[in-house]
């Protein structure tokens, strides 16, 4: 399909405004730590949310107000997580009161939101003073995308942010996004905090089904550390402004919709993994030759999943053997016997494994390949014509360091 990168994240598409500020729930006065997206209109909407059973109240909160499949902004707070919190769930359902109050909408029109440390109290003073603030800042233009993706950061090293353009029934639309995640990713149904906004016609119940479709092969996709966040969320704002006729399943708006999506997923899926805590390097890990999609994917997290082989990328060292360990320990039934793996950077490509077993090739050009800050691993499994991705970074000794003090 054609479609073009633009400016303006979260804001690109028609009907969208954001805005970040600092309120005081993080003691750095220099992080913004609250972020309002707010729609022109009321939206069809949908969202993924982590499989953890330990999660954060505002979960509980955007199940209730998504009952009906519409909403109309976000209220996002970083710095502390609003998961086992006393009076977690009273804090979620005020600050969805304070951003009614503001924004002149229905509290049931907000989804709040929450990332950063578990298990600590927060007050409703911040919120009281930063809400009617970030209501005050909205901005439809690039700088609101920028400030609440700056806003939503915890150990981020930079926003997250990606817009693409294409055309529906001849009508130009447009698809955006902000996200945050650094550490605790490994996400099943959803993805650390990631945001996206569209001016595309679609009903509720479609909407939600596409992005059903695409979580699976993108979101899910991705792990730093092999924790699932207890708030992982993916919500996603239709508000229809584009003009194009309500998509619908099996049309060929319906799939030019789905791949954007893709594409913008892809694009975050790639900025999250190679910002994990402390990485160098991103991995991503292409699988071909599976029998089925189900064990493509299967093998291609397993491989940027294994700590052994995270480790060796740190160090540029092509131990090969790693990949097909992670290989053969992935859940399912499927032949190893004629899987190949190539390493790949921009300096080059290099086979190293060749049917299970090695496969001649010069350590001091390989060293050079994995010295790049991004890293292709590609797997042939050999014995089917299934494909896929996953993402990952490598692991350094700077996560630890990170992790180590984290709440201090």
């Amino acid at each position: 399909m054609a479609y073009q990168s633009v400016a303006g994240g979260i804001c690109a598409p028609k009907g969208f405004a954001a805005a970040g500020v600092h309120c005081g729930i993080r003691h750095n006065n220099a992080k913004k730590d609250l972020a309002i997206i707010r729609a022109d209109v009321r939206c069809a909407a949908a969202a993924c949310y982590t499989t953890n059973k330990v999660h954060g109240h505002p979960i509980d909160i955007d199940r209730e107000h998504l009952k009906d499949g519409y909403a109309q902004a976000i209220l996002v707070n970083s710095g502390n997580a609003n998961t086992c919190a006393p009076g977690g769930r009273e804090l979620a359902l005020a600050t969805c009161d304070l951003a009614a109050a503001a924004l002149g909408l229905p509290a049931g029109d907000i989804l709040p939101s929450s990332t950063g440390v578990i298990g600590q109290a927060m007050t409703l003073e911040p919120f009281a003073r930063g809400i009617p603030a970030a209501a005050a800042a909205l901005d439809h233009g690039p700088a609101g995308s920028l400030a609440a993706a700056e806003a939503i950061m915890t150990t981020d090293t930079h926003p997250k942010q990606k817009a693409v353009e294409f055309t529906l029934s001849g009508r130009p639309c447009r698809i955006g996004a902000i996200a945050k995640g650094s550490g605790m990713i490994h996400p099943n149904m959803a993805t650390m905090l990631l945001f996206m906004t569209t001016d595309a016609a679609v009903a509720p119940d479609v909407l939600q089904g596409i992005l059903n479709e695409v979580v699976p092969a993108t979101f899910n996709q991705i792990s730093v550390d092999g924790d699932t966040s207890t708030n992982d969320t993916v919500t996603l704002l239709a508000s229809g402004l584009c003009g194009n006729a309500p998509l619908t399943p099996g049309t060929a708006d319906y799939a030019t919709f789905a791949a954007a999506l893709t594409e913008v997923a892809e694009a975050m899926c790639r900025e999250l993994a190679g910002d994990g805590e402390g990485a160098t390097k991103l991995l991503e890990c292409t699988v071909t030759g599976a029998p089925d999609l189900a064990t493509a994917r299967a093998v291609a997290k397993s491989v940027i999943s294994s700590t052994l082989f995270k480790a060796a990328m740190f160090g540029a060292d092509a131990n090969w053997g790693r990949i097909l360990c992670a290989i053969g320990y992935t859940p399912g039934d499927f032949d190893i016997r004629h899987t190949c793996v190539w390493l790949k950077s921009k300096a080059g490509e290099i086979y190293v494994c060749e049917n299970a077993a090695h496969h001649p090739y010069s350590e001091e050009e390989a060293a050079v390949i994995l010295q790049e800050d991004e890293i292709g691993i590609h797997v042939d499994l050999g014995c089917g014509s299934a494909a896929a991705k996953a993402w990952g970074c490598d692991l350094t000794y700077d996560y630890v360091k990170i992790n180590g003090d984290y709440r201090t």
